[in-house]
């Protein structure tokens, strides 16, 4: 990041935190409750975020939904791109997705290829029964036929600017920023 400049504190830790509860009401509203219901985060920041949107599920409806973590890695379409030698996490799913309604969680969506990776990994564990896709933040530029079904901010940004999501559980605090 040291080409680029900071340009706009996009939100803070409070509107991390209201957007998450704001979400999380969306999704009990879109799937009647959370019956059935599985979150799956997409690695890195979709875990933590996937984390925090089933503890706010559990105070509005009572209930533990399950959370996995997807690596999504070896379905990058630029992998070749990207590294020779790939580091792969691993995919962490331990509940049953068949039949589910399952929502993929992430920070940013761009050009939509991660979620695009991240449909096709989740194809691997199994057959949901339906798939949504919660962000924190759709800054635009999407290049596939992809929406996320749930979004804490819509930020119109140029192709060269980068959004920074910051969170607690991977850098210490809570935050989204604009760089140029």
């Amino acid at each position: 990041m040291e080409k680029f400049k900071q340009k706009a504190v996009l939100m803070t830790e409070a509107d991390v935190d209201r957007v998450l509860t704001r979400i999380a009401h969306q999704i009990t509203e879109k799937t009647h409750g959370v019956k059935d219901v599985c979150l799956v985060g997409i690695l890195t920041r979709g875990v933590p975020l996937a984390y925090r949107l089933a503890k706010k599920l559990k105070q509005i409806e009572g209930v533990d939904v399950p959370v996995g973590e997807i690596d999504i890695t070896l379905y990058r379409d630029d992998l070749s791109e990207k590294n020779a030698d790939p580091v792969v996490n691993g995919t962490k799913i331990n509940f049953d997705v068949n039949g589910k309604t399952v929502i993929l969680v992430d920070d940013v969506i761009f050009t939509c290829r991660t979620a695009r990776s991240a449909l096709d990994a989740l194809k691997d564990v199994g057959r949901a029964a339906r798939i949504y896709l919660a962000v924190l933040v759709d800054r635009g530029h999407a290049e596939l036929p992809i929406r996320p079904t749930f979004v804490g901010k819509n930020v119109p940004t140029a192709i060269g600017e980068m959004v920074k999501v910051s969170l607690a559980e991977t850098d210490g605090n809570d935050g989204v920023t604009l760089w140029c």
